[in-house]
Parts: C-alpha cells; structure tokens; sequence
C-alpha cells in the first residue's frame, strides 16, 4: 500500500475536506447543492471589467516563454507602486516577487524560513492555509486568540503569552478572513510592537485590503514599521474578482540586514518553480492601475454592501444565532448560542445541514478556531439566494439536536 507522506498527518485544511467531499457525493446523485462556502466571486456573477480581460488577450503572444522567475517587470512595477502609494517603503519592482495565487507565496516564504520545529504565531480563527502550510514546512502554528466581543481583534496579551525561543514570525490576516475584522492602528502597533521586541518575521495576508464598509479603513502593516522586516501579501483573486487567474504577489519591505540570508532562499524557491503563470500577470497592471474600481459595489446601494447588510440582518433574526457585523472581506461568522444548539461537532453539524437542506456552509472548527459553535457563510450571492440559504438553516436549525 503506497500511504501519503509523514509530514501530511500535522496537515489539515478541513474547509475542502470532508464536508465538500460529501457535497460531491450528493451532486453525482442529481442534487442541487447551493454553495456559500467559498470566496470566489466569478459564480455570482461579479466578474473583472473587458478592460483587463482585452489587456490579458492582447498581451497572449508575447506570454509564451517563461519570465523573469519573480514575475514580469511591468506588473512588479505596478505592484511596487500600489504600495508606495499606501505609504509602504517599497524601493522598485526587485522587492516585488509575484506568484501563481497568494497561496503558493505562503508556501514558498514558509519553505524559505522554517526549520522543524520553529514556531509561527497565527491568529484564531485564520485562513486555514496559513496552519497548514507551516506545519506542512516542518514548522509548528501556535494559534493567538482573536476576543470575538472586542469585534474579533487579536487579544495582545494572549498573543503575547504565546511567545517563545522558537517563535520566528507573526502572522496578521487583515482585513481579517473568516470574521471580516478590520484591525485599527492601535491594534496593529500593538502587534508590530510584540515582532518588535522578539524580532520577528511579520507576514501580512492583506488580500481584501479593499474591500470595507461603512467608516472602516485599512491600513498596511508595513507602513506603520518601516524599522520591520515585513512580507506583505495581495492579490487579484477578490477585490479584482480573479480568482481563477492564480495572480498573487509577495513584497518585501524594510531593513535587509538581518534577513539577506532569508531572501537568498526565497528566491531560490522562485526560482525552482522557473517562473508564475505568465498570461495572468499581464492583468496585474491592467487591474491596479484603475482598471478596477469596488468601492462602488460597497457603498450603500452598492452589490456587496446591500448583501452583506441583508444577510446579516436574516441570520441574527433566527433564534440563539448572533454575529459581528463584518467591517471587511465577504464573510459572516456567525456564532451559535451554546444553551440553544450544543453543537459537539461541527464537522458533523454543516454534513448534516448538507444532507438536510443541500446547502454547503463551513463549519467554525475548519479555522482553528477552538470552539464547535460557528459557522462561516459568504455573502456573495445575490439577496434573493441569501434569503433562500438563511432560510433553509433557519428551518434546519429548529429541530436540529445532536
């Protein structure tokens, strides 16, 4: 029997596991599953505008040898740009590494680092990649808890307990993927303060930095430590409603004293995937460079604002179900009183609300989060779809014991 590698037992990414597995079952039988379980706007019908789609086909013919193992020069430059512009010291297109997808730029800047048994610090919840690509590089994630009552900040003392001689970076997801956490200044000086001190690596996952409602306002890590070695993480997938093209990018800010060695590895990685996925890169600059506009989608009226509000509105009317409203991102996190739904297994709990109902949510514990009564739902589907969804986990809910 040929078994799976060792180094996979550590390795869980529950959000693509057993519930969609299940899901998939039920659709070769011919049922209808209505999925609200991924961030991937393309099925919802909120795609990129003809102006990038027409650049990427323009650019086609001359994308047909590899590149420069970063990435192209035109869209590094553009990402350098982006963030000069939000304040980031970011000195050209060289600190600009680009990638098939945030995802493979995770992996590859955690290959570069860890050694075994070198500690993490990554919040809870997280993105759940984030867990498994450090275990899954021989590292070990060390969870900080995020104080749902405090609107899912990061409790600084909790993370900074947390700490030890192993610990080699911190990781900030902001906007924040499942809870839609926006962190304040306050909140982010306090984390680039505990890197400060331990003189850590800080990765920051600020894929929906565009993405906010109502007053709230992002702001980049690496502007606010420009005395810290900083990776900062984007990409088109969400605000620029690409996901499929796979085009993410890594850049590196601040002080190179302390990490040349480190760098030297990561390009190395770069290099041994000989280059990303080049048709793609060429929507980069076509996107940052006002190609692409959201905010209308966000403001009141807007898509995504009027769905979020709705959706919001609908699950904290069902009884013993609250939730923080999200400030960014395309997720509701909502929580499951504990004296109404004692909920032992939430796994158990969206397999059979997907068997009952053939709707596909994903279940709290997929996260790291610790406790078995959330679930996350993405409001991306239109409000008459929401209101559908809502309603079936209403009806689901009442009679729902284990």
């Amino acid at each position: 029997m040929l078994s799976q590698a060792s180094r996979l037992a550590e390795v869980q990414y529950d959000i693509r596991g057993p519930v969609l597995r299940r899901a998939r079952e039920l659709e070769a039988e011919g049922h209808e599953i209505l999925k609200l379980n991924l961030g991937n706007p393309a099925p919802f019908g909120l795609v990129a505008p003809d102006a990038v789609l027409e650049e990427v086909t323009r650019s086609i013919g001359g994308a047909q040898g590899y590149s420069d193992a970063r990435g192209i020069a035109p869209a590094r430059l553009a990402v350098a740009e982006y963030y000069s512009e939000r304040g980031v010291a970011v000195s050209g297109p060289d600190d600009v590494f680009l990638g098939n997808g945030v995802s493979e730029l995770i992996v590859m800047a955690l290959q570069a680092l860890l050694n075994p048994g070198d500690e993490v610090l990554v919040p809870s919840p997280d993105y759940p990649l984030w867990t498994g690509a450090v275990n899954l590089c021989g590292g070990h994630a060390v969870h900080y808890r995020c104080a749902e009552d405090e609107g899912w900040a990061p409790d600084l003392e909790h993370l900074a307990a947390q700490v030890t001689e192993r610990t080699r970076a911190l990781v900030i997801i902001n906007p924040n993927n499942p809870t839609g956490a926006v962190y304040s200044e306050r909140t982010l000086k306090g984390l680039l303060d505990l890197a400060r001190r331990h003189r850590l690596l800080v990765l920051t996952d600020e894929i929906y930095d565009q993405i906010l409602y109502e007053d709230a306002s992002h702001l980049c890590a690496a502007a606010l430590a420009p005395d810290l070695p900083v990776l900062t993480l984007g990409g088109l997938s969400k605000t620029y409603r690409l996901a499929g093209f796979r085009s993410g990018w890594l850049v590196v800010s601040g002080p190179r004293g302390h990490i040349g060695d480190y760098l030297e590895g990561l390009e190395l990685l770069a290099n041994m995937r000989l280059c990303p996925n080049v048709p793609a890169q060429h929507a980069i600059p076509a996107a940052l460079c006002g190609g692409v506009d959201i905010t209308p989608l966000l403001r009141p009226g807007g898509r995504l604002r009027d769905q979020r509000d709705h959706a919001w509105r609908a699950l904290t009317a069902i009884p013993g179900v609250d939730c923080v409203k999200p400030a960014g991102a395309l997720y509701l996190f909502p929580r499951l009183d504990p004296e109404v739904y004692k909920i032992v297994d939430d796994q158990r709990l969206v397999i059979d609300l997907l068997e009952q109902q053939h709707l596909l949510l994903t279940h709290g514990t997929g996260f790291n989060l610790p406790s078995t009564d959330h679930l996350r739902l993405v409001f991306l589907a239109p409000v008459d779809t929401l209101d559908d969804a809502i309603g079936r986990l209403a009806e689901f809910l009442a009679g729902y014991r284990q």
